[in-house]
């Protein structure tokens, strides 16, 4: 967790030096947009459910970065998946299971809103089963989309 707080933190600062655009880095994608964090809540929501995935959750974790220093009151985890996918996925891999439903990080930064995932692409170099290559590729082709839309709405 403090290694992903870190990351998080890192390109949050980077980003700032970049134009709004999609940042993959191997391990993380990350896109700024200019909308105020409720329109990008929900512009990102709407392209959650566009994509075909439902909303699975919406967490707030201000409270923990409050006890750490960081001061925020728009910081929030989404969770979102394909439940029949899902379902059946974690039956056959249970090993997924942890990394399961897909999150986005959506935070305040500035008037603008940043939002950071863990780039599913990697899975491929976490799992070795080749059927399962064209799954996280998808994810990820998908994430990047729905990050995307937020970014240019």
């Amino acid at each position: 967790m403090k290694r992903l707080r870190y990351w998080l933190l890192v390109l949050a600062l980077f980003g700032l030096c970049l134009p709004a655009q999609a940042i993959i880095t191997g391990e993380l994608i990350m896109v700024r947009s200019e909308k105020p964090f409720n329109e990008a809540m929900e512009i990102l929501q709407h392209a959650i459910k566009k994509q075909g995935y439902s909303v699975t959750g919406v967490r707030r974790v201000d409270q923990g970065l409050a006890e750490s220093g960081y001061k925020s009151d728009k910081y929030r985890v989404v969770f979102f998946e394909k439940t029949d996918e899902n379902n059946s996925l974690t039956d056959s891999h249970p090993e997924l299971l942890p990394y399961l439903p897909l999150k986005i990080v959506v935070f305040a930064e500035a008037g603008e809103t940043l939002l950071v995932t863990s780039d599913p692409a990697t899975f491929n170099d976490l799992f070795s089963d080749p059927r399962l290559k064209d799954l996280f590729n998808r994810w990820h082709a998908d994430v990047v989309n729905i990050m995307q839309v937020v970014q240019d709405q």
